[in-house]
């Protein structure tokens, strides 16, 4: 168990570090290399293909044809919508920024659950849940648009948007996995999204610079990093991490996501030191970190009363 464990850390850490270094990644090619709607289409497709040349060296994974079904729909709809409107807003507002409403999601994963599934609304629950909004309203509202961020505000609502419809695709998602293996859900979803990606780019058309030019090696190589790391390989390793490790350490390792995309914006110049970001990242890590940690004392009870 220990070595299961181990992996599972592993797994996590390595899947949210490629999460990171892709807001900078897609930052550089959008949309300067490749239109934001191009790139969820590259994205969609990639890992398709990925996913199910993957799968025939796997063994078989149970399934119906009706579940099988209804992981294309919730691709097509929810895993393609999250993707357009999340490339849209970063190509619009700083990776910083669209970090932060990144690791929003477990706030609104506990709303759905909360209005739709009736889960408890405990006082801890609530205090997380809006000194998390608080950390995103002091984004949304503070930062303006300069020279690294076009639109910021469009970009912020977008990349805001794009998390809630994330939040819905995780619990959906996650409904249907009870019952099957994590690698058919993978094909199913990413076939689903790339049948959306690749009707939206026949009608609108394919924007890609970074074939279009001449060749350039650096937009390239970064293009063929985000399709291989954090689009295949990132996913693949998020099943491993969530089978082994409690709620509160996977929650933990999400902040990753805003350490890598902050520290390498700087670095990189793609984003400035700003007081308002840092409050706002605060603001949102406490606020997650408590509705985390209420859900986990909640399971830790449920699970006494059943073995009583």
């Amino acid at each position: 168990m220990k070595n299961k464990k181990l992996e599972a850390n592993l797994s996590m850490a390595v899947s949210k570090v490629f999460s990171g270094l892709n807001m900078n990644a897609l930052k550089f090619l959008l949309p300067l290399w490749m239109s934001p709607l191009t790139g969820a289409t590259f994205r969609c497709a990639f890992a398709a293909v990925a996913f199910w040349v993957i799968g025939w060296f796997m063994p078989p994974e149970k399934s119906t044809t009706r579940d099988k079904w209804l992981l294309f729909l919730l691709g097509a709809l929810g895993l393609y919508g999250f993707m357009f409107l999340y490339l849209t807003g970063l190509s619009k507002t700083t990776p910083v920024s669209s970090s932060i409403f990144t690791s929003l999601q477990p706030i609104w994963v506990f709303l759905i659950m909360i209005f739709f599934y009736k889960e408890k609304a405990t006082g801890k629950k609530i205090i997380g849940i809006s000194i998390g909004l608080i950390g995103a309203l002091v984004c949304i509202l503070t930062q303006q648009s300069d020279d690294l961020a076009s639109d910021a505000f469009v970009g912020n609502m977008l990349c805001l948007i794009s998390s809630i419809v994330y939040a819905i695709y995780l619990v959906l998602s996650q409904r249907i996995l009870t019952s099957i293996g994590a690698m058919t859900m993978l094909k199913y979803t990413f076939s689903g999204a790339a049948v959306s990606a690749i009707i939206v780019s026949c009608i609108v058309g394919i924007d890609a610079p970074v074939f279009s030019l001449p060749f350039h090696w650096t937009p390239f190589l970064i293009l063929m990093f985000v399709l291989v790391f954090p689009t295949t390989i990132s996913y693949m390793l998020l099943p491993v991490g969530l089978k082994y490790l409690k709620t509160t350490v996977v929650a933990i390792y999400g902040y990753l996501i805003l350490i890598v995309a902050t520290i390498a914006s700087l670095v990189l110049g793609q984003d400035r030191f700003s007081w308002t970001q840092t409050f706002a990242i605060l603001f949102i890590c406490v606020g997650v970190y408590l509705v985390e940690v209420a859900e986990s004392k909640d399971q830790s009870a449920d699970s006494l009363k059943t073995k009583k």
